[in-house]
């Protein structure tokens, strides 16, 4: 009768180590906490932003004890989206969440969190169902006029993983159900009882070290800095923060007439940044940076955080009638991925990154220019898109100045 194979050891080490002493080194277990994974890249704690996606772009998902920035688009509609994706995934994983805002009332964004996709919907035995969902059905003439240069890049994850856990799909056209629930914490700035002010404390800056206090009471009280363990089943605490730094706060860190206000969002990033680090929690904020003047307070803005992401929305702006970008909705810029348990930081494959609303699902895909190879277009269509080309410099090589249709 064969040996029973050992915890740790797989069949063939048991087959050939029969006898020995040898074993396959077991390496220390995570915490089993629902909706987290270890990072295959340094063995971080990761959960996942609810956005598949764009864990994928940052390395695997979003590490437990690390701030995501996101740079809010023009009109803030885009980055409100991924904060909502980020507290439905939580509540999906069984996670306590904290949302702050200073527009928007908490609870009304935790009632209109996107509704999950479930596997009955996604038909795990039928694919063709499945990318119909998704709105990935493609013609085979379609798929044909693909530019040569991109035929063999990987391609980003589109479909869900049925088998994992790790990360849903939500759907934007329903509400997450009453049933669906999660112990939050809500912080609504006009509804918080401003506190005695000191002489030389400003209206911004107790603000801000009130949303600290409340962070930090949570996270005592409710055991996630080790103080005072959790009786219940190990969780993770998100939060999420909306429109930090904008005047909703009453915070205008470009004004020059209160120098003293240019330094106290820096501050709250990092105290808040440092509690983050002893703690069981993630954080992901959205910041109007575009309306920052000071391109040195930006600077310190993302230095001070450890991931950040940047939107552009085409809304408004002269991209959105360019014949380049008619299948996508803005552009996604990653401007820093964090350095954990390693000398160097994580590197995304591409920059030319885009993001777009397919039907329900907000997907984020690598840049391309459209395969427009029909003999009916027109010469001056043709121009139009040789000369938007100009501005995937990076992404198209220095030869995509070119006069000619899609000369690379």
């Amino acid at each position: 009768m064969a040996a029973p194979c050992h915890r740790g050891v797989s069949a063939g080490d048991d087959a050939v180590g029969t006898g020995t002493s040898f074993k396959r080194k077991v390496r220390g277990k995570f915490p089993a906490i629902p909706g987290t994974r270890p990072s295959v890249h340094n063995g971080q704690l990761l959960v996942s932003t609810g956005v598949p996606s764009l864990d994928h772009i940052i390395g695997g998902g979003l590490a437990v004890g690390t701030l995501l920035l996101i740079e809010e688009d023009t009109y803030g509609t885009y980055s409100h989206l991924l904060l909502k994706y980020f507290l439905a995934e939580g509540v999906i994983s069984g996670h306590e969440v904290f949302v702050a805002s200073a527009n928007d009332d908490p609870t009304d964004t935790l009632q209109d969190l996107p509704a999950p996709l479930t596997d009955e919907i996604l038909r795990q035995n039928d694919p063709k169902s499945t990318k119909e969902a998704f709105g990935h059905v493609e013609d085979s003439q379609d798929m044909m006029k693909i530019a040569w240069r991109y035929q063999n890049m990987p391609k980003m994850e589109a479909l869900p993983i049925l088998s994992s856990r790790f990360g849903h799909y939500y759907d934007l056209s329903k509400t997450m159900p009453l049933e669906m629930s999660a112990k939050s914490h809500r912080f609504f700035l006009p509804h918080v009882k401003p506190p005695n002010q000191k002489e030389n404390v400003s209206e911004v800056t107790c603000n801000y070290n009130q949303l600290l206090e409340a962070i930090q009471r949570v996270v005592h009280q409710e055991g996630y800095d080790g103080s005072n363990p959790q009786k219940r089943p190990k969780t993770v605490l998100r939060v999420g923060i909306e429109s930090l730094g904008s005047v909703l706060w009453g915070d205008d860190i470009c004004s020059h007439e209160r120098p003293e206000n240019q330094h106290s969002l820096t501050r709250f990033l990092y105290a808040l940044r440092g509690l983050l680090r002893t703690s069981l929690s993630v954080c992901v904020i959205t910041v109007p940076t575009h309306l920052i003047q000071n391109e040195a307070i930006t600077t310190r803005v993302r230095n001070l955080s450890d991931t950040v992401v940047g939107l552009e929305s085409f809304i408004g702006s002269e991209m959105e009638a360019n014949p380049l970008y008619k299948d996508y909705h803005g552009l996604l810029h990653v401007h820093q991925i964090p350095r954990l348990n390693s000398l160097i930081s994580d590197v995304a494959d591409t920059k030319d990154l885009a993001f777009k609303l397919k039907r329900k699902i907000f997907a984020i895909e690598r840049l391309h220019l459209p395969p427009d190879l029909s003999d009916t277009v027109s010469r001056s269509s043709k121009q139009d898109l040789a000369g938007s080309a100009k501005l995937l410099s990076s992404g198209c090589g220095p030869a995509a100045g070119g006069q000619k249709h899609l000369d690379f």
